[in-house]
Formats: C-alpha cells, structure tokens, sequence
C-alpha cells in the first residue's frame, strides 16, 4: 500500500495502532493548510534578529522611527522597512498625531505569546 495515496478519511491507516479516531482528527487539522501557513508567516517575520528587537521593543513602549532607529542604532529607512514588514504580518500597528507615527506591538493573542516566547528563550524580562 502506497502510503502517500492513503485517504485517512475513508480508510485505515496502514498500520493499525488502535488510534484511528484520534488519526481521523488529526487529518482534518492537517487538511487546514491555511491555520499552518498562519503561524509559518509569523514565523518568517521574526526570521530576522532585527525584527525579533524591534518586536521586543515595541512590545514595551511606543515609539516613532526616530526614537526605533536611535535605540537599535540603524538608520530610519531600515528600521522603516522591518516596521512594514512586522505591521503587514499583524503583530505590531501604528497611530499617527500630526505628522508622528508612532509604533507598538499589537494587542493580540499571536503578539502575546512571542512576546512571551522570546522572552522565555533569552531569559530576559520585561523592564517594567
């Protein structure tokens, strides 16, 4: 039996380990692509050393470009184009006053647990 033209959905699994509810389950989560290319996109965003700061950063305080670019020591347009690429995934958002944009992680359940995750694989804690 080819193992890859196995539809779990109408027949038993090839090897019969008396799971086969549990199995059916798990299919149907795996047939959602879409849930799993979520969390890889957020993955991706946070691929990147820079991307991972300036979330942390900005999952304690709000700030504009100006301030970022100071605090990581790079220049405005790159701190601008990890900003875009953080905002366009979800996890941060930004407000304008005047003519300010000002940034910060966004009050979300994703945002919560990297946030939480990164602090807890460094070992660092929030400064406040």
């Amino acid at each position: 039996m080819d193992i890859k033209n196995v539809d779990i959905k109408n027949t038993m699994l090839p090897h019969a380990h008396n799971n086969e509810e549990i199995s059916r389950g798990i299919k149907k989560e795996l047939d959602n692509t879409d849930k799993f290319r979520l969390v890889a996109d957020v993955f991706k965003q946070l691929g990147d050393t820079t991307r991972i700061r300036l979330f942390w950063l900005l999952c304690h305080c709000e700030e504009c470009v100006i301030n970022i670019s100071a605090l990581l020591d790079m220049s405005s347009p790159a701190v601008s184009h990890h900003l875009r690429i953080l905002r366009s995934s979800g996890l941060i958002q930004s407000r304008r006053e005047g003519k300010e944009v000002y940034y910060r992680a966004a009050d979300t359940k994703e945002s919560r647990l990297l946030h939480k995750m990164i602090e807890q694989i460094i070992d660092i804690t929030c400064p406040n």
